[in-house]
């Protein structure tokens, strides 16, 4: 079991507690990323920056807040509001353009209802009690005493005995996908990834007061801290050079990290955002526990990751096409290339085969098929992706509230038809997309995602060539109803079949709920 750490913890004596004129408004702080000598966040917070306000209204019950966006019929402006509630006041606009991806920032929101329905501690307790727990796929107890961090992961199911017990014993809990058994967090995360265009994930973390979880470390993905319930110590430090700027892959415990550029008390309703290879640690205050969930995005989403694909394939098509990337290397290469040959003065056969891989490298872009190549990256994506989340009235217009049952002893209301007049769309804006292998169409598709990270296989289904063109145009009429009529298929059989595929894997929807025909 783990050992409460005794040795104290930092004060916030440095955290800048701004309440102008006794209103009460949510504040704004925007950390820059000074390269000097760290400053303190009494400075940073000073007047020297301005104080971003916004009305009372902005703490709107999350709750009430899902219930109104059940009713914005696009998806993407669904997730376009969801975002800007979570960042609020800061402008989504300006954050992309300002913040994302170069520097934190504290959102100070005095509410701690702020965030409330979204996870707590009763749900936590409740999941524990009626849901399949295992440790180390669905829970990690962990902690961090005198600069050492451990895992103590016993086999099998996680009970509530044991794990507050850990707990009770100074360890931190941390929930991995949350959205596996929280249907509020599943329903926001869903949102989101339209938001990103790249998966919504999140962890949720219950540390007991006065300790550590976790050592210091960077991330590889956007993270935005949502503190949800007591309060929590943080302090966020610079990426320690360029090459741990926004990096591939997360760090092992960081040492040596410098003094922090940001250190502040998180208090529930607070938000705190950092990009990827900001080094990072929190603890507990003494006086109070912390729940808090990260909702994070942007893993492996890099112009590096869709080169990956592109290049591959690039050389493929070059080697086919151009016999200059066929001819055959010089036969003394060997003797003044590679790491044996890197030290000596450069001699002209070296300049000359530096510049023959210099032209191939510029010729190769010709051949890039990054068409192809995004298509690839769009399939990861909806394999990442959590499936939607129906509001009542998409269940009550799609396959799922489709009222076929077993009654009295038979199956009824079976037939229920798609015709021509039936008016159809996508149920999400993101849902399903187009890809070519070469010699067929496939759409792939989220709708029978599992809510736990690639549980199941990437889902897809071939579509007819004369069904394609029909494909593409509901896919660009989104968020608009038409009716299977005028779908651009070849033939009235082609467009209501294409239809009712859709419908039977749960990606369209219908106007009206479909009647028994």
């Amino acid at each position: 079991m783990c050992q409460r750490l005794d040795k104290g913890i930092c004060s916030n004596r440095t955290i800048a507690d701004v309440h102008t004129h006794g209103l009460k408004f949510l504040h704004l702080y925007k950390f820059q990323l000074l390269r000097e000598a760290p400053v303190s966040l009494v400075e940073i917070c000073g007047i020297s920056l301005p104080e971003v306000q916004c009305g009372e209204k902005s703490g709107e019950a999350l709750e009430a807040l899902l219930s109104d966006l059940a009713e914005v019929s696009n998806s993407r402006e669904r997730a376009s509001k969801l975002f800007q509630w979570l960042i609020q006041p800061i402008p989504s606009k300006s954050f992309f353009r300002d913040t994302w991806e170069k520097k934190p920032v504290l959102i100070k929101r005095q509410n701690p209802d702020y965030y409330k329905g979204l996870f707590s501690t009763a749900e936590f307790d409740r999941i524990l009690r009626q849901d399949d727990v295992q440790y180390g796929v669905n829970l990690d107890v962990t902690s961090y005493t005198n600069g050492k961090r451990e895992t103590h992961n016993p086999p099998g199911r996680a009970l509530p005995f044991t794990v507050w017990e850990f707990y009770e014993s100074g360890c931190s809990l941390r929930m991995l996908n949350p959205q596996a058994f929280s249907s509020t967090v599943w329903s926001v995360l869903s949102i989101l990834q339209e938001q990103f265009g790249s998966m919504a994930g999140a962890n949720v973390y219950l540390t007991p007061p006065g300790t550590q979880g976790f050592a210091p470390h960077y991330d590889d993905i956007e993270a935005f801290v949502v503190q949800l319930e007591g309060k929590k110590h943080w302090r966020v430090y610079n990426p320690r050079s360029e090459d741990e700027v926004l990096p591939v892959v997360s760090s092992r415990n960081q040492s040596e990290i410098g003094k922090p550029i940001l250190e502040v008390v998180l208090e529930a309703g607070d938000l705190l955002y950092f990009p990827r290879g900001f080094i990072h640690q929190g603890n507990c205050l003494p006086d109070a526990h912390s729940l808090h969930i990260t909702v994070s995005s942007y893993q492996r989403n890099s112009w590096g990751n869709l080169l990956a694909k592109v290049v591959p394939a690039a050389l493929e098509m070059a080697m086919e096409e151009d016999v200059d990337f066929r001819r055959g290397l010089p036969v003394d290469y060997l003797t003044y290339m590679g790491v044996q040959n890197s030290d000596k003065v450069l001699q002209t056969r070296c300049l000359l085969f530096l510049s023959r891989i210099e032209g191939l490298m510029k010729k190769l872009s010709t051949f890039a098929p990054v068409d192809a190549a995004v298509d690839q990256k769009a399939r990861d994506y909806l394999h990442d992706c959590l499936p939607p989340m129906l509001t009542a009235e998409e269940r009550a217009s799609s396959v799922q509230g489709a009222p076929s049952r077993w009654e009295d002893g038979e199956a009824v209301d079976v037939g229920v038809t798609i015709r021509g007049q039936t008016r159809v769309r996508l149920i999400r804006s993101g849902i399903a997309r187009l890809c070519s292998d070469g010699e067929a169409v496939w759409l792939y598709y989220t709708a029978d995602n599992s809510r736990v990270y690639h549980k199941e296989a990437p889902k897809s289904v071939e579509i007819k060539a004369e069904q394609t063109d029909g494909m593409e145009f509901l896919i660009h009429a989104y968020p608009k109803f038409v009716t299977v009529g005028s779908l651009p298929c070849e033939s009235a059989e082609d467009k209501v079949s294409l239809a009712e595929l859709l419908f039977e894997k749960g990606l369209i929807h219908t106007a009206e709920p479909l009647q028994r025909s």
